[in-house]
């Protein structure tokens, strides 16, 4: 396709690249609606030709025809939908409200498809002689359909579409919103949202510190254009609706129907123990604070005075820790940990082009010397990119033609960018953050599926966390620690008694820390555990905030604290995938608590074990059932309370 000026469009192309990786610099933003226009026609005609095959339905010529399906629409979605959340502009954003209803509305076209449905149907009720990946990808693709409203009448198709093509501007409004508001929140304070905690640790100025809490937990209700409230509220109506449309009574019961928990009532009877352990927990650290600080703790000073009682008990602060974890070297602390268990190997990939100036790209191969797949680390914070840390494909792995096709994956992080005099010092939980979405990549990387649709990271959501919790452990074992953590001004390797400290502090801080996460999940099921026709009564902001105040008292939490995201910037439920799910870290952790006790028991370096926790888990994907693939690793089911153990809430 050419333009007015004879630009070819990148995506019309093969790209001659090294390892089929994107062009950026031949990308122009006037390529990427062309693209997605011609991929959504592309992925009809793909889809149509199914539908017309004379044959009768088979896996080969339904199923996995329609997992190849559509393979311009995943190249510029896989570059596009990366850069616009890592590298924002109002350009892509503008994009981006345009075609997030078109993407919607061609799905739906596929999956209301009464044709394409009988044919699936009928590979799926006779799906006994397939293997058993087959049986996944069929019994995955067979439930889409049905959780898509393939089985409603015409009027109830046009209204379910209709609701998705609205879901789908809302969440990217709500995250375009969120984006302006930590912009105003690091105008307003002088610091970025990644870097609250940290300060809220260091400030002295405590009236700056109640400054900066009510601006970090009152962003997107703030009133003006960037205020979600409105959104959020018709979010939930929406969703509630679809769920009620479906024969569900709410839209945590819809979505939990093919998760591991399975229903609401086994999430919340998981959660609220874990609550009182740790409530029980903060209210002794709540008292070791206020003996330091001689008043009454507010909610912001308890970063503050929580540092001054680590100091105490363990003799640490994170200025003493932060020279050893240049982002650099931890960085290379994350590579060598992948190294030693897993056996493979990463290099720098300077043939790899970049999207950003300071992201880096790798080369991961396998013992025998085969790929794996291309790494690009993107590690510090900017004005354009979206707050947290993520892991994402720009391409899946899959089988095409019998050839593997290795992905190519993202780590996308806001750590504090090196300065002119210093490099980018990490907070130890920077650096576990650093490990967590490596253990992401891993699982992209060592996946050996043959379908995409479940390769890799393409398991239920509240399973994807194990790998990634699990690799958090690596951070701090000393033999890890004796490959990258090096004061940058001197060179000397960390010492044996700062290790101490920081392995003893890891547990400090937990009932803070397990709080408010645990109260975030409550607060995402209790919205989400409401019918419609409870959510109707929902008008306003005051509202949410009532129900928030109200659903904080039940569960438990003390006043000091507050859930780790409240409503109006909870962007994992209203614009990450994980609504009516933010539980799965703390239910993957006790999977991960689980599988790195076996670890210990055996020898953490132990390569039978690593062998068998790669074979089992990361090579499958969702290509099995998780608890399935989980007992064959360990032998049993885990324990919740393990994860109580491991944090120090119990003894």
């Amino acid at each position: 396709m050419l333009s007015a000026c004879n630009h070819t469009n990148p995506f019309m192309q093969e790209w001659d690249t090294p390892y089929g990786n994107a062009p950026f610099s031949k990308i122009k933003i006037s390529d990427y609606m062309p693209a997605f226009k011609a991929g959504i026609e592309q992925q009809k005609a793909d889809i149509q030709a199914i539908i017309d095959n004379p044959e009768a339905p088979t896996f080969e010529n339904t199923v996995a025809a329609y997992d190849a399906a559509g393979a311009l629409l995943a190249k510029v979605s896989g570059v596009f939908f990366n850069l616009s959340e890592s590298d924002s502009t109002p350009e892509m954003q503008k994009i981006e409200e345009e075609v997030l209803p078109m993407l919607s509305e061609a799905e739906d076209e596929i999956l209301m498809n009464p044709d394409l449905f009988e044919r699936v149907k009928a590979v799926y009720e006779a799906s006994d002689g397939l293997t058993r990946e087959q049986q996944m990808v069929t019994k995955k693709l067979y439930e889409a359909f049905v959780r898509n409203g393939v089985a409603l009448d015409d009027a109830g198709k046009a209204r379910f579409s209709e609701i998705n093509s609205r879901l789908a501007s809302l969440s990217q409004k709500f995250g375009q919103n969120l984006l302006a508001e930590n912009n105003a929140f690091k105008e307003a304070i002088g610091i970025s949202v990644a870097e609250y905690y940290d300060f809220m640790g260091s400030c002295e100025d405590r009236a700056l510190r109640e400054k900066a809490f009510k601006a970090y937990s009152s962003r997107g209700n703030n009133g003006g254009e960037n205020d979600n409230n409105e959104i959020v509220l018709e979010i939930l109506k929406l969703r509630a609706e679809q769920a009620q449309m479906l024969g569900y009574p709410n839209f945590a019961a819809y979505q939990l129907s093919n998760k591991m928990a399975g229903d609401p009532a086994t999430v919340d009877a998981f959660l609220q123990p874990i609550m009182d352990a740790a409530m029980a927990k903060a209210k002794q650290e709540k008292a070791d604070m206020e003996a330091i600080a001689g008043h009454e703790i507010e909610p912001w000073d308890w970063f503050f005075y929580a540092e001054k009682v680590r100091a105490q008990k363990y003799a640490l602060d994170e200025s003493q820790t932060k020279p050893y974890f240049q982002a650099d070297s931890v960085m290379k602390g994350v590579f060598t940990a992948a190294q030693k268990i897993y056996g493979i190997s990463i290099e720098p990939a300077p043939e790899v082009e970049v999207y950003n100036p300071v992201t880096k790209a790798f080369k991961l191969t396998d013992r025998d010397g085969s790929l794996l797949g291309i790494f690009y680390a993107d590690y510090y914070v900017r004005p354009t990119k979206r707050g947290g840390a993520w892991m994402n494909n720009f391409r899946d792995q899959y089988v095409q033609d019998g050839a593997d096709v290795r992905p190519i994956i993202v780590n996308v992080c806001n750590f504090p960018a090196p300065s002119a005099e210093e490099p980018s010092q990490l907070t130890v939980d920077n650096v576990q953050t650093a490990f967590h979405e490596f253990g992401h990549a891993l699982h992209g990387f060592l996946t050996k599926c043959h379908y995409k649709s479940v390769s890799g990271t393409s398991v239920a959501r509240d399973f994807v966390e194990l790998f990634s919790q699990f690799n958090e452990n690596f951070a701090f074992v000393p033999e890890i620690l004796a490959c990258y953590a090096n004061d940058y001004r001197t060179g000397e390797p960390i010492p044996a008694e700062l290790v101490e400290k920081i392995q003893s502090a890891l547990k400090f801080n937990q009932g803070f820390m397990t709080g408010e996460l645990c109260a975030a999940s409550i607060l995402d099921m209790k919205w989400h555990e409401m019918s419609l026709e409870e959510l109707q009564q929902f008008t306003d902001a005051q509202s949410i905030r009532d129900f928030e105040t109200k659903t904080c008292a039940e569960m438990g939490l003390i006043g000091e604290i507050i859930p780790r995201y409240r409503t109006t910037y909870f962007n994992h439920i209203f614009n990450s995938g994980y609504s009516a799910g933010y539980y799965s870290y703390l239910w993957s952790e006790v999977l991960a608590v689980d599988a790195w006790a076996k670890f210990k028991e055996d020898g953490i370096f132990n390569p039978e074990v690593a062998s068998s926790f790669r074979e089992t888990f990361l090579e499958k994907g969702g290509s099995e059932e998780p608890m399935t693939l989980y007992e064959a690793f360990r032998g049993s089911r885990p324990a919740p309370e393990a994860l109580l153990r491991a944090r120090g809430l119990v003894d």
